[in-house]
Order: structure tokens, then C-alpha cells, then sequence
């Protein structure tokens, strides 16, 4: 087959028109490895590169799609053979190179990640980068010696991928969760996936300004942004670790120096494009094995390549809830 149909983003006289192409296998670019994909999923970057945004892709037309799960083709890397199972996040995927939203993609080897033991094609997907940064934040906070017995852990942009995933894993961890949301209609769903607490943003946004706020939060994942990261960082407590890993309210962070200096918290930023090949496998395998969800069919819906155009609006729009699945089969 040199022919595979996959969602491209042309530029047309200043806009963006999004639409399903036949493509040839021979037009995808360098690299040793060639996977047929069998699920991709859709993240903030994506819709944000299928509308044209140059920050994430600079030239077009182009097929998004950071994530991407299939089956070794041709491979001439002595790393991987015909007919393995594997996975690439992150990288230039979906970016720069063709992504996910095609029926096959053309990779270096070494983006390429063999899918662990313990989970399915689909489950990878679910999870995708958005649940992969997740994993990424709740290891970050352990590094920084926040444990499930130090106090409550507060999520922001609870209903989102990374969010809603984060709810999930610290939960399986034996965490308490205090999950933040706009989508207060969400709340059982949230509760559904562990969180002790559902919170309205509303409620822990500081209007105020002031520098610091009452001790709460032991550790923080945040994928916001924002004055809620901002918020978040004044009321953790000593010794806390922050995470942050979004920028969906803002990418400008307004506050003082006083909570590292005064309460020694540790802000982490989380780079789930670029980070180390060994610390990638690591974190595939917990979300495998120990952090595996018992309800992940609950964080996600499938959609063909047909709706994804309704469903990358959606996200746009603030009205993501959990993860959507792409299935490139078929």
C-alpha cells in the first residue's frame, strides 16, 4: 500500500481549511523506522496546529497529531523489526514531521518507544501525551518528596486530558486529590475518577493580589496556567512541590519570590516533548503497571478522522472532558 488517507492542514489565502487527502508513503519524511498507526489522540497542540498556529507549526499544509500508536511496516534500525508494537509522543511529531493523523508516519528510531506490557494500543492512547505529561507531574512530585500521607494535592484544569488523567494516577497512588474545574456539571465524573474534592476555580483564586495565602496544598500539578498557577503557588504549603506544565489561561505568571523563599516550594516545569529516552520508558511502564487506571474507558470516547474537525473546536473552546481517542483503521 503506498496510499493512506490522513487529515491535512492547508494554508488558502490567509486561513486554515482543514481536510481528509489521499497521501503517498513515499512523500512522508526521513526516517528508519515507518509505522502504520493505528490510534492517535487529540491535545491542545494538536488543535492549536490545525488551525494554523505558527508557534506549533510553521509550514503547510501539514498533518497534525503529536501522538501516534501502530505497527513497524519497514524499519532499518537494528532497534525495531517488522510487526513490533510501539509509540511515539512528543518530538517534532505532528509538529515539524507528519503526524499522528495519518495512517502511517515515518520516524527516526530513536522517538520510537516499544508499547509496554500491560497495555493495549487503544490504552496508550488514552493516555497519549496529555496522560503522559500527567505521569510525568505526579513523578516529579514524588522526586520532591511529596508523599500520599503529606497532605491534599490539588489539580487544576481537573476535566482536561492532562488533568483528568493526573486526578486518575494520583488517586491510584493513594493520594487525597482536590480536583479544580470550571465545570462544576463535571463533578461526578471527577469524583468517579478519585478526586476526594471538587472545587470550582472560582473558589481557590485569590482576587486579592496579596503574596502569599494560608498553608494548603502539599504539591500541585497545574496544566492552566496563569493567575490559578499563580494562586496555587501562594497557598502550598512548605516544603511543596509545583508542577506546571500548560498555559491554556495564560503563559504570563504573575507573583513574588516569597513562597520559594519563605516556604522553600519547588516550581518544575514539565517537558513532555523532549525529556530523556530512559525517563521516557519509565514512566510508560508505571502508567503499564502500578498507575494503571482500572476505569480508563471512563477518561476517553473514540472518533474517526471524519469528526475530528467538531472535536478539535471543541477543545478550543474550553469543552474537552477526559481524552479523545482518533482511529486511524479502516
Amino acid at each position: 500500500m503506498s496510499r493512506f488517507a490522513a487529515l491535512v492542514v492547508s494554508e488558502r489565502e490567509g486561513e486554515y481549511v482543514q481536510g481528509i487527502e489521499e497521501r503517498e508513503i513515499e512523500d512522508l519524511p526521513g526516517g528508519e523506522v515507518l509505522i502504520r498507526v493505528q490510534y492517535s489522540s487529540l491535545n491542545y497542540k494538536d488543535a492549536l496546529s490545525a488551525t494554523g498556529h505558527k508557534g506549533v507549526t510553521r509550514n503547510y499544509p501539514h498533518t497534525p497529531g503529536i501522538d501516534a500508536v501502530g505497527v513497524v511496516e519497514e524499519s532499518s534500525s537494528e532497534l525495531f523489526g517488522s510487526g513490533d508494537a510501539v509509540l511515539v509522543t512528543g518530538y517534532d511529531l505532528g509538529m515539524g514531521t507528519a503526524g499522528g493523523y495519518g495512517q502511517y508516519i515515518r520516524v527516526p528510531a530513536a522517538w520510537v518507544v516499544p508499547l509496554p506490557v500491560g497495555l493495549s494500543a487503544l490504552e496508550s492512547m488514552i493516555y497519549g501525551t496529555a496522560g503522559f505529561t500527567a505521569a510525568l507531574s505526579v513523578l516529579k512530585l514524588q522526586e520532591g518528596g511529596v508523599g500520599p500521607g503529606q497532605g491534599e494535592v490539588l489539580v487544576t484544569g481537573a476535566t482536561g486530558g492532562v488533568g483528568s488523567t493526573a486526578v486518575s494516577i494520583l488517586a491510584r497512588a493513594g493520594y487525597r486529590v482536590v480536583a479544580a474545574t470550571g465545570k462544576m456539571e463535571e463533578a461526578e465524573f471527577l469524583v468517579g475518577l478519585g478526586a476526594g474534592e471538587v472545587v470550582a476555580r472560582e473558589e481557590i483564586a485569590d482576587a486579592d493580589g496579596r503574596p502569599m495565602l494560608k498553608e494548603r496544598w502539599a504539591g500541585v500539578v497545574d496544566s492552566v496556567g496563569g493567575d490559578m498557577l499563580a494562586t496555587a503557588i501562594k497557598a502550598t504549603r512548605a516544603d511543596g512541590v509545583v508542577t506546571c506544565c500548560g498555559l491554556v489561561a495564560a503563559a504570563e505568571l504573575a507573583t513574588t519570590v516569597y513562597p520559594f523563599i519563605l516556604r522553600g516550594i519547588s516550581l518544575v516545569g514539565i517537558n513532555s516533548v523532549d525529556c530523556a529516552m530512559d525517563l521516557r520508558r519509565q514512566v510508560w511502564r508505571r502508567l503499564a503497571g502500578e498507575w494503571k487506571a482500572d476505569n480508563l474507558d471512563s477518561l476517553s470516547r473514540l472518533c474517526r478522522l471524519a469528526e475530528l474537525a467538531a472535536e478539535i473546536e471543541r477543545i478550543l473552546q474550553g469543552k474537552q472532558r477526559g481524552r479523545v481517542v482518533v482511529d486511524l483503521q479502516g
